[in-house]
């Protein structure tokens, strides 16, 4: 289903719509995090600082169908930083159309304005229809990322 979709900056008062996007992305990941590092995720995304920043897709009545949050950060290997994209959901109702490319590029937009050298982002690998966007919108790197818990 094709949704015109608008996209803007994360406000306070889109807290109901984002928390159900919010839901819908950590239950497809298998994630639960608590309340209070969903409030304070929430905070963060909307007061815009240390380098996070939110937006939002939205129907025609402005109400958030998709969501991107993304951090700036400084690179040993370039003066203006890279941007990444940690989190990009759109509600399953509005797949299907632009939404999802829509959140990509006014990411792109915002990261160049702010004057970073890279945007990156990762997936799973079984995230087909999300890579079929990504396929078409980036270039798949080498990387391969690992992980630890820096207190073992």
């Amino acid at each position: 289903m094709s949704v015109a979709a608008s996209v803007r900056p994360l406000r306070p008062d889109d807290h109901r719509a984002w928390a159900v996007l919010w839901d819908g992305y950590l239950r497809f990941y298998r994630e639960e995090l608590t309340p209070e590092v969903t409030a304070d995720t929430f905070r963060r995304l909307c007061a815009g600082t240390a380098g996070v920043f939110a937006l939002v897709a939205c129907d025609a009545d402005d109400r958030p169908i998709g969501l991107a949050h993304a951090i700036v950060h400084p690179s040993t290997w370039s003066p203006g930083g890279y941007c990444y994209l940690e989190d990009l959901f759109v509600d399953p109702a509005a797949r299907g159309g632009d939404v999802g490319r829509l959140l990509v590029d006014a990411v792109a937009a915002e990261a160049a304005a702010r004057g970073t050298t890279k945007l990156y982002w990762q997936t799973q690998a079984f995230n087909g229809r999300a890579r079929s966007l990504y396929d078409q919108v980036g270039t798949l790197s080498s990387a391969v990322v690992y992980e630890r818990d820096p207190a073992t």
